[in-house]
């Protein structure tokens, strides 16, 4: 069993910025974002394979927002410049250790963290 521990969300103002971090307990093949707001559905944000051969963004935050990893720390960072109001919600972390997993707007994931809330205040 995976465990997947999300951090770095934060209150800010509209343009900020903020980092997202998500250890993962062990190794994995595919690691993703997702988020939800209040009355709406989860959303796929970005996800990037180990070998980082696949990325995938959401297009509400292409050029805004970028994912990385680092492997030797099973980490996994999503890294959000000029934030907006609408990308207010919670954030979760994902994760897949099946071989041949991939990353994409409606790729499921069978590991998932508790979450950290960002808010974007105009």
């Amino acid at each position: 069993q995976v465990q997947l521990v999300e951090s770095g969300g934060d209150s800010v103002q509209t343009g900020g910025s903020l980092r997202l971090s998500c250890a993962a307990s062990e190794y994995t093949l595919c690691m993703a974002w997702f988020r939800q707001a209040p009355g709406k559905k989860r959303e796929a944000v970005a996800g990037i394979t180990r070998d980082g051969s696949r990325t995938y963004y959401a297009d509400s935050v292409k050029g805004r927002f970028t994912i990385s990893q680092d492997n030797s720390k099973n980490t996994l960072y999503l890294q959000m410049y000029s934030l907006k109001p609408e990308d207010t919600a919670m954030y979760y972390c994902a994760a897949d250790r099946r071989p041949g997993c991939t990353v994409g707007r409606y790729v499921t994931f069978n590991y998932w963290g508790q979450g950290t809330q960002v808010t974007v205040s105009a």
